[in-house]
C-alpha cells in the first residue's frame, strides 16, 4: 500500500472514531430478540421458502453460472418475472441482485435521457448516488414537501420524480398520490422496498395502488417482506428490453441463482395467500401494540404505520449507548448514526416483524423507558 493512501485511510478512520461513526461488521447474535432485521413477515425460515430454496439448489444449483444475457437467466427467473408482472400490473419486469443495483442501473442508465431528476431529500442513498453518477441535471425537494416538488417540476418539462413508498430510516410514507397530482407531466420511479408485501391489497403496496400510467417505474426488493434477496424493476416493455442492452449492472454482473429464484416464488405465493394476509394482520397488530405500550411509557417515539419505528437520540453516543444497554438485556436494535441520517438525528430504528410476539414488544419497551430513565431524557 502506498504511503500516502494509508495515511488518507488512518485518518478517515481517526475522523471517524472521533466521531463516533466508525463502523465494524458485527455477527447476529440468534440468542438475542431482534428488532433491527427487515424480514417483515417472518418468511426468511418460512419451511416453504426453505423447502423451495433446497429444491431449486438441487435442480438447478448453487449459482447461476453466467451474466442473465448469456445462460444465467433460468427457468424460474423467467417464472418469477412473469408471476410479478401480473402480480404488479405490469408489463414487464427486469431482475437484479440487489435494490441499491436496481435504482442506481435506473438511473444510470435512463437518466441521461431526462432533463431533470427530483429526489425527495430522503430518497434512499442508492438513489442518491444513481442521479449523481448519471451526468444528468438533478436536485432534492424538501422531504414529502409537494408544492416545492410540482414547483421544480413545472419548470423543467422532462423531468423523473424519484420518491419512496416507506422512507427507510423513518418509516413514514411518501404522499404519492399528491405528488402525482403536483408533477403530471415527469416521469414517476418509486423505490417500494419497504412497502412491497406488506401494504395494500395482497401487499402489493404501490403496484396495486397506482397504475403503470401513473408510476413509470417501481423498485422492488426480495431481501425484506420477501425474506430472500435480490431486487427486480417493473416497468414498461418496451423499458425493459432497452435496459437488458444498455444497464452495465445487467450485462456484467452474475445473475443470481436459479435457486433463489425459487424461492422467492415460494415466498410470492405465501403473500398473495389467506396466510400472507394473515402475516400482514399480524405485523399489524404488532405495531399497534408496540404503539399502545410506548403511549403507556410516554416513549418519544415518532410513530408510524409501516414496520420501521424511530426512537431519535440526537448524538452518536448516546445511541450507541442506549444500543449497548439494549444489547445487555438481550435485545439486537442497532443504532443509526451520521451519514446513514443527518447530523445530530442519530436514533433507534426499531423494526417490528409478524414474528415478534407481544412479549417481546413489552420488553423492548420497558427496557427502552428503564434505559431513558437513567441515562435522563434529553
Amino acid at each position: 500500500m502506498q504511503p500516502q493512501l494509508r495515511q488518507v485511510l488512518q485518518q478517515a478512520r481517526q475522523q471517524r472514531q472521533q466521531q463516533q461513526q466508525w463502523r465494524q461488521l458485527r455477527c447476529n447474535d440468534e440468542q438475542l430478540v431482534d428488532f433491527c432485521s427487515n424480514d417483515y413477515l417472518g418468511l426468511r425460515r418460512h419451511p416453504q421458502v426453505l423447502q423451495a430454496y433446497c429444491d431449486g439448489l438441487h435442480n438447478h444449483g448453487a449459482g447461476s453460472g453466467a451474466s442473465p444475457l448469456v445462460s444465467g437467466y433460468q427457468s424460474p427467473h423467467r417464472y418469477l418475472s412473469e408471476r410479478l408482472a401480473e402480480w404488479l400490473a405490469r408489463e414487464a419486469v427486469v431482475l437484479f441482485t440487489s435494490g441499491f443495483a436496481a435504482n442506481h442501473s435506473l438511473l444510470c442508465t435512463l437518466g441521461p435521457h431526462y432533463q431533470q431528476l427530483l429526489l425527495d431529500r430522503l430518497a434512499h442513498a442508492s438513489l442518491l448516488d444513481g442521479a449523481q453518477a448519471s451526468g444528468c441535471r438533478w436536485r432534492r425537494f424538501p422531504h414529502n414537501a409537494v408544492a416545492a416538488a410540482g414547483h421544480y417540476a413545472a419548470r423543467v418539462p422532462q423531468s423523473l420524480l424519484v420518491t419512496e413508498s416507506v422512507f427507510s430510516m423513518d418509516g413514514d410514507q411518501a404522499t404519492v398520490a399528491q405528488l402525482l397530482t403536483a408533477c403530471p407531466a415527469a416521469d414517476v420511479l418509486i423505490d417500494d422496498a419497504h412497502g412491497i408485501g406488506v401494504l395494500g391489497d395482497e401487499g402489493r403496496s404501490c403496484g396495486g395502488q397506482f397504475s403503470a400510467s401513473e408510476v413509470d417505474y417501481l423498485t422492488i426488493t426480495f431481501g425484506k417482506a420477501f425474506g430472500v434477496g435480490g431486487a427486480a424493476i417493473a416497468c414498461s416493455t418496451e423499458i425493459a428490453e432497452y435496459l437488458h442492452n444498455f444497464s452495465r449492472e445487467l450485462v456484467y454482473s452474475t445473475a443470481f441463482a436459479a435457486a433463489q429464484a425459487q424461492a422467492i416464488n415460494a415466498a410470492l405465493t405465501i403473500i398473495q395467500s389467506s396466510s400472507g394476509q394473515a402475516l400482514r394482520l399480524a405485523l399489524q397488530h404488532n405495531i399497534q401494540h408496540f404503539h399502545a405500550w410506548c403511549l403507556r411509557y410516554g416513549l418519544p417515539v415518532q410513530l408510524q404505520p409501516a414496520a420501521i419505528q424511530t426512537l431519535l437520540l440526537g448524538a452518536e453516543g448516546r445511541a450507541l449507548q442506549v444500543s449497548e444497554l439494549l444489547r445487555q438485556q438481550g435485545i439486537d436494535c442497532r443504532a443509526i448514526r451520521p451519514p446513514t441520517v443527518a447530523a445530530g438525528q442519530s436514533r433507534l430504528r426499531i423494526v417490528l416483524s409478524a414474528r415478534h410476539q407481544p412479549a417481546q414488544i413489552e420488553q423492548l419497551v420497558t427496557a427502552l423507558a428503564s434505559i431513558l430513565e437513567q441515562l435522563g431524557h434529553d
